[in-house]
């Protein structure tokens, strides 16, 4: 997320070896290069969640099917359920992605199998992998809606880049709400990740400020994915685990806070304190608001109340209206 403790508080690790020894600062041509490898990884992982998420549509397992009924026709909607793949493997490489930005922010355990310089390659590679599998994400559920649209090729098209791309083009039901966090997600993903490679002419205190708003697309988007992921539409142990898979983060974030890379943003007591005290407050705030966080995710994990919808019985016969 920012520069690792062992560095230069202005400069990441890459920065100061590139001044010391010669080596060329990383440039966005070399990490995309570098992120190949990664990037086949995260191609095969979507591979085995499309694979199966097809297969539960083949077999009538699949909540989706209870929220669209009309899917069933897996051949039909083939680009849909890729989409979905896409998505998951992409909240996943987010994931991945800001647990390593906060091992790389905050104090690094000696346990890491991988030196600062190899973690912060990594965060980049993942972070530019998880840009990519949000954007496959958003453009086969584009796709999706051309294909399904009636009307003719061009309005289709337009109609498809409206909805999926245009905040409060989508107007039917959650999507409301969840597609345009969704876009908030993609939209913030490609500026923030990509700062990192101009953060020279902006000054590294101004990218470190703005980098941090990295947090809020994984938050922006595990909203969207609880609010409009088929798969996890009802409550039950798979959208619990999605609640569970956010204690590591939040307590890495918490240490991350209570001990900082730097002295100006450690929290002393309040007459040790050198700065104004709407700081002192904010950082307290800070603090005690992840504690508040970590509470209420293990509230929802031990009480599974996990926001879901009350699936439907599988026999809805008792339900029906007979003459």
């Amino acid at each position: 997320m920012t520069s690792s403790p062992a560095q230069p508080a202005s400069e990441p690790a890459d920065d100061r070896v590139a001044g010391a020894g010669g080596r060329r600062r990383p440039t966005l041509r070399s990490d995309l290069r570098a992120s190949i490898p990664d990037g086949l990884i995260a191609v095969a992982v979507t591979g085995a969640v499309f694979a199966l998420i097809y297969a539960r549509i083949l077999a009538g397992t699949s909540s989706t099917l209870s929220v669209m009924p009309f899917m069933a026709d897996a051949e039909k909607f083939w680009m849909y359920f890729l989409s979905q793949a896409f998505g998951w493997s992409a909240l996943l490489w987010a994931w991945i992605t800001v647990v390593l930005g906060l091992l790389l922010s905050g104090p690094r355990p000696s346990w890491a199998p991988l030196s600062g310089q190899r973690l912060e390659r990594l965060h980049r590679t993942t972070s530019l992998n998880t840009i990519a599998l949000i954007a496959a994400h958003a453009l086969l559920f584009a796709a999706e809606l051309v294909r399904a649209d009636t009307a003719g090729w061009f309005a289709a098209l337009a109609t498809a880049f409206v909805e999926t791309f245009v905040p409060g083009g989508y107007d039917s039901g959650t999507g409301k709400i969840a597609i345009p966090i969704g876009q908030a997600a993609l939209y913030l993903a490609i500026p923030l990740g990509l700062l990192f490679y101009v953060r020279h002419r902006i000054g590294p205190k101004t990218w470190r400020v703005l980098h941090r708003f990295v947090i809020a697309v994984y938050v922006l988007s595990v909203w969207h994915t609880l609010l409009y992921g088929t798969n996890v539409w009802y409550d039950g142990w798979f959208r619990t685990t999605i609640w569970l898979l956010q204690l590591p983060i939040a307590a890495l974030l918490l240490v991350r806070l209570l001990r900082p890379a730097r002295r100006s943003e450690k929290l002393l007591g309040p007459r040790a304190h050198t700065g104004s005290s709407t700081g002192w407050a904010l950082r307290l705030s800070g603090r005690l608001g992840i504690v508040g966080v970590i509470a209420a995710l293990i509230g929802v994990i031990i009480s599974g109340a996990d926001g879901g919808r009350t699936a439907p019985p599988e026999d809805t016969s008792s339900s029906h209206v007979h003459d």
